[in-house]
């Protein structure tokens, strides 16, 4: 068979494999490359392939990364099934019509602009409709009932404990008389995370391919989250400030209302501020999802079930206040007393979230809170690493208010939990493939699974493949061209960061210009700037 990489490969977003076998093609995931704008443009690329030629998608789970181009490859012609679990199946029915209809909203003012610039108009990714019909093409299996999809495969879904209705898909495929067991892990979970159970453990894999999030990354689990939320919130009530919580509408944001439920014994006094303050979920999508989580009580883990069979709903405390529509959203924004307001999305890429940080970046008194990775690119990981100055709907907006991030809410396995995970299959896989990550992440993951599992690995390129058989992986010279070469993408990107810090250090000289400096200090300056134009010509050439 023959395997290649069309997305996540040496970047976290993008979820997408291609395998053919002798007489069937199929993807693992379809997922939307998300980041700055130019990691975007991925998106808009058509398919290295012919969509009506994919008999079947395969979801590892419902995030916009690992799902989000479903519509889109239906748009163009895919008719097969796309076969996930049933949670996954339920979150999709509100993930993927949100993700269409946040495309035809940025499409619409994207089009305003290109009228203004007298441009012809540009269609969006996909409509809101696509997304609906694309609906139809699912169908959903169970966990840990092998299915066989034809003669040549078999699989079995076993829950991956990252977000309601994860997966880990095992794989067996006959070629030739043979059987290769691929596993795909998705995106693995923590262990001990709140509502969900811990990732299955696999017996066996010929061959793996794992993601690498936080593959050199440790969390911290010498730091109690929900106490370090608790001082974040009451620091910032008591300066009359809002905290605004960037989050993934489907996982964390449920993981965070359950924690802080779970412990409103414990920490008594310092919740009793945070329930005096209203937290609002300012996201209609969230409403829905937790809704599906009710629903699928036999995803949760054993603690979670008994606090649900002891009439407690642990998806509820008091002070929480759920808003639906754009009017209610916008209202937060004009409250003068203190909030917190938990909305979407989580890297603040698109949808309400972007609204409240305009109105609150500014602030010295407000606390912006991270709980969620922050891909390379995007908005939320540009505040995270630093930023002083950021740019929201054409306007530039300084940077103020208390960046956080509290990794304990992170719904990825860390660099030990991958590594452990690995550890425990009983019969190793010969080879590893390394994705989802960015590219230092996956050499320290590569690194330590070569020198404590003593396990061969490879981290593909984007559009590399690999013919695979029982016995060996061949590595191939061909590589699926895209419009858009990912390295481009890469400089674009530097490109952007630099026009950024340019535009930061022009503000800085305006102000120390005004100082009384010395024509000496001057003009040392003066040669520095010099020294910049000199190597920016000099890659022009």
């Amino acid at each position: 068979m023959r395997i290649t990489f069309l997305g996540a490969a040496k970047t976290v977003t993008g979820s997408c494999i291609l395998v053919e076998t002798k007489s069937t093609k199929f993807l693992v995931d379809c997922g939307m490359f998300q980041g700055n704008s130019k990691i975007n443009t991925l998106n808009e690329e058509e398919f290295p392939l012919n969509p009506a030629e994919i008999d079947y998608i395969f979801l590892t789970h419902a995030h916009i990364d690992h799902s989000g181009r479903i519509p889109r490859i239906f748009a163009k012609g895919f008719k097969g099934e796309v076969i996930t679990t049933k949670a996954t199946a339920e979150l999709c029915t509100i993930m993927l019509p949100d993700s269409g209809h946040i495309q035809e909203t940025e499409n619409e003012w994207i089009n305003r602009k290109r009228e203004r610039a007298g441009k012809p108009p540009i269609e969006p990714l996909y409509t809101y409709q696509d997304a609906v019909d694309s609906l139809k093409l699912f169908r959903s299996v169970s966990y840990d009932d092998v299915v066989r999809i034809n003669d040549e495969i078999r699989v079995r879904f076993k829950d991956a404990g990252h977000i309601l209705g994860s997966a880990i898909i095992e794989m067996w495929i006959e070629e030739n008389g043979e059987e290769t067991k691929i596993v795909f892990s998705g995106d693995l979970g923590n262990s001990d995370v709140p509502i969900l159970k811990d990732p299955s453990i696999i017996d066996s894999a010929d061959y793996l391919v794992i993601e690498s999030t936080y593959g050199n990354k440790l969390h911290k689990e010498d730091e109690d989250k929900v106490e370090k939320f608790l001082n974040i919130v009451n620091e910032t009530v008591d300066k009359g400030g809002n905290v605004i919580i960037p989050s993934f509408a489907v996982g964390r944001t449920q993981a965070l209302i359950y924690e802080l439920n779970k412990k409103k014994e414990v920490y008594d006094e310092k919740l009793k501020k945070l329930f005096e303050t209203p937290v609002f979920i300012d996201s209609p999508m969230a409403i829905s999802a937790t809704e599906i989580f009710r629903r699928n009580l036999d995803c949760y883990d054993e603690e979670a079930r008994e606090y649900v069979e002891n009439g407690d709903n642990p998806l509820d405390f008091p002070g929480l206040i759920f808003t639906k529509s754009a009017d209610e959203s916008k209202a937060l924004n004009e409250r003068k007393e203190s909030s917190i307001i938990i909305s979407a999305s989580g890297m603040c890429d698109a949808g309400r979230i972007k609204h409240h940080l305009k109105h609150n970046l500014w602030r010295k008194e407000s606390t912006i809170l991270f709980v969620g990775y922050q891909a390379e690119g995007s908005l939320g990981r540009r505040l995270l690493d630093g930023a002083k100055i950021v740019r929201l709907f054409g306007e530039e907006i300084k940077v103020e208010a208390r960046i956080e991030m509290i990794e304990g809410f992170s719904g990825h396995a860390d660099k030990e939990g991958l590594l452990s995970w690995i550890n425990r299959i009983y019969r190793k896989p010969k080879k590893i493939f390394i994705v989802h990550g960015e590219e230092d992440a996956m050499v320290e993951l590569s690194n330590e699974i070569n020198k404590t599992l003593k396990i061969d690995t490879i981290i593909p390129e984007m559009g590399e493949s690999f013919i695979v058989n029982a016995h060996k992986v061949i590595e191939t010279d061909e590589r699926i061209k895209t419009g858009t070469s990912f390295k481009r993408l890469a400089v674009l990107e530097a490109l952007e960061t630099l026009k950024e810090e340019i535009e930061e250090l022009s503000n800085i000289l305006k102000s120390d210009l005004k100082q009384d400096k010395t024509d000496l200090e001057v003009d040392e300056l003066r040669a520095k700037l010099k020294n910049i134009e000199k190597a920016i010509v000099d890659a022009l050439r």
